[in-house]
């Protein structure tokens, strides 16, 4: 089992800055791949970014390519995402996921366990 925390969350203007981090235990952190999902309003959960268990590579949707960065620290057992030059279509429900082998994937069935969420609010 593993279980998943988000936090960061808010409310921020157009073209600001947020970043979200994402708490695992259960299990060998370092042991899977983790993805950020994000679900608006009367819409799907749709994938943002994804990164390796080493960390060594990133996806990113083009989206959100060039303003989002995934990252992890296999040491304190968490992913983030820091989400910069945010825009109103960015408002969405946040999710970190675990996919329980290395290779990171886009899409949402491959991951084998989700937080939470946290929400994000972009006013314009």
């Amino acid at each position: 089992q593993v279980q998943l925390v988000e936090s960061g969350g808010g409310l921020v203007q157009a073209g600001g800055s947020l970043t979200l981090s994402c708490a695992a235990s259960g299990r060998t952190f370092s042991g899977y791949a983790m993805g950020w999902f994000r679900q608006a309003p009367g819409k799907g959960r749709e994938f943002a970014a994804a990164i390796t268990r080493s960390g060594s590579t990133r996806y990113y949707a083009e989206s959100v390519r060039g303003r989002f960065t995934i990252s992890r620290d296999n040491a304190k057992n968490t992913a983030s995402l820091q989400m910069n030059s945010l825009k109103p279509e960015d408002t969405a429900v946040y999710y970190c996921a675990a996919r329980l082998i290395s290779v990171p994937s886009s899409a949402r069935s491959d991951y084998d366990y989700w937080g939470q969420g946290t929400q994000v609010t972009v006013s314009s």
